[in-house]
């Protein structure tokens, strides 16, 4: 897979893509994750990306032909195009498995007050990570491309994403290691029983309970 990102801070992305999981995809060629900056292609002499809104308001605003110079650059009829927003479609982790089988990512990071309304008709699909607002889309973009990278074939074994919690519409079950005991806390018997049938039940259950106690909502979806 590959993964453009565009973006105005492309140096806030240095540790997210020499670290972890992130580091060993890169370096066993599973995904090719490459930072542009938007300012490399504005026309404007002085670099400039953004202006004052139309009507007045506080803030900045992104202006359109840069971001679709730099889209433009990049885009091949394979390509998909995501807009990290607020306003876009609630991100879950089904549509990470749907993204993990594109061949080709570009991302926009928005950044000051917001962007030119017109930005919306050069992407694909719009999308936030929750119901608040960051000071740009470049955090968002990272936790889109880490719940897809992890989920592309060679990167993780198969079996952790499976068991991973929202692959069935369930929270991941209660795991343990060693000590057996801790400040009276056991790990439950029928993990050291070596019973697998008994496991699997017990951590179905144990899925279940817990999504019925912290996640209700999505037992209902389920």
């Amino acid at each position: 897979m590959k993964i453009d990102i565009l973006t105005l801070f492309p140096e806030m992305f240095k540790g997210f893509l020499e670290e972890s999981i992130i580091k060993r995809a890169r370096e066993r060629k599973c995904v090719d994750i490459a930072i542009h900056n938007i300012r490399d292609y504005t026309k404007d002499p002085h670099k400039k990306v953004d202006d004052y809104g139309f009507g007045g308001g506080a803030g900045m605003v992104l202006m359109p032909e840069p971001v679709y110079e730099a889209i433009a650059a990049f885009r091949t009829e394979n390509s998909k195009v995501l807009l990290m927003t607020p306003q876009g479609v609630p991100y879950q982790q089904e549509h990470a498995y749907q993204l993990s089988h594109c061949s080709h990512l570009i991302i926009v990071c928005g950044h000051y007050e917001g962007f030119d309304e017109r930005i919306r008709s050069f992407v694909d699909e719009e999308i936030s990570i929750g119901d608040y607002v960051l000071t740009g889309g470049e955090i968002p973009s990272m936790v889109i491309v880490d719940s897809i990278t992890r989920l592309i074939p060679g990167v993780i074994e198969e079996e952790s994403h499976i068991q991973d919690s929202f692959h069935n519409h369930l929270l991941d079950y209660p795991v343990y290691t060693k000590p057996v005991e801790f400040r009276g806390m056991k790990v439950p018997d029928v993990l050291l029983s070596g019973h697998h049938e008994n496991i699997r039940k017990w951590r179905l259950e144990q899925q279940r309970k817990k999504t019925a106690e912290r996640r209700p909502d999505l037992l209902e979806e389920r």
